[in-house]
């Protein structure tokens, strides 16, 4: 079945506060230093970690992100076509770290509620292929409208990971509260439609700035990424990442960089 797509018109239903958030590295890949970070090195390459997140609840889970399709990854002829470029390449660990992770959380994938996706970049839409039939799926307006616009290889974007599952595409309109505790946050300029999360726990609360900020860097001397999908969103990203900067320094908050492999939160 081809996905399908519906305005959001309320939170999902579960029962809040979030209990926890449970960090996943899903693959690495090659990443030049100067598209992490304006003005960085584009001759040194950080192996970056490919990220993602569930967030618990008493009645259920949410996912942010899944990174790779395994499947294209693992198959040769679709690796050639998806996934290798003349300086970088998906890196996966044996198994499946999506699964795996899910099964070490202790959850059941009927008891997913919705899965919330960053961007529609390639290392961010894989998991997409183990959701049950008719999840939702929550995407910017933005971003869904760049994605079905014929962007592919060239945006570094799958398209078919999105638009040849059976999942329903719930459309946001920047921020929006997806479910107790748990609001996306409008960070456009990486892409068109990109958003962060952020989940408020019992006594803290915890950011994913996802690719607004890949690094801690970019947070801590507030120097934005170096590269934007769209020419000209230079302008958008710098405004994104001085948003999440400023809630960096509130009392309570942490903001977790999407790709720092230096970053705790990311550490295996």
């Amino acid at each position: 079945m081809i996905c399908t797509t519906s305005d959001f018109t309320q939170p999902f239903a579960l029962a809040g506060p979030p209990r926890r958030v449970v960090p996943l590295v899903l693959g690495y890949e090659p990443i030049a230093e100067s598209l992490s970070l304006r003005g960085g090195d584009p001759s040194r390459f950080l192996l970056e970690p490919v990220t993602g997140a569930i967030v618990v609840y008493d009645n259920g889970w949410a996912l942010v992100d899944g990174g790779f399709d395994l499947d294209g990854v693992r198959d040769p002829i679709l690796r050639a076509a998806r996934y290798d470029y003349e300086s970088y390449t998906a890196v996966v660990p044996p198994g499946d770290a999506l699964a795996e992770g899910v099964s070490a959380a202790g959850l059941e994938w009927s008891d997913l509620a919705f899965c919330a996706i960053s961007h529609v970049h390639l290392d961010h839409t894989g998991a997409l292929r183990l959701v049950p039939a008719g999840t939702p799926v929550a995407l910017q307006r933005r971003e869904w409208q760049w994605l079905t616009s014929g962007i592919g290889r060239s945006a570094v974007v799958v398209p078919s990971d999105i638009l040849d599952r059976d999942v329903d595409v719930v459309l946001l309109d920047g921020d929006t509260v997806l479910a107790p505790g748990f609001t996306a946050l409008d960070t456009r300029g990486h892409t068109p439609g990109h958003q962060s999360f952020r989940i408020d726990l019992a006594g803290r609360s915890i950011v994913l700035a996802c690719d607004a900020a890949d690094l801690e860097r970019n947070l801590t001397e507030r120097i934005p990424c170096g590269w934007t999908a769209v020419p000209g969103d230079d302008e958008l990203a710098a405004r994104s990442l001085e948003r999440l900067a400023d809630l960096m320094v509130e009392p309570g908050v942490e903001v977790w960089p999407g790709h720092d492999p230096a970053f705790s939160a990311w550490m295996r």
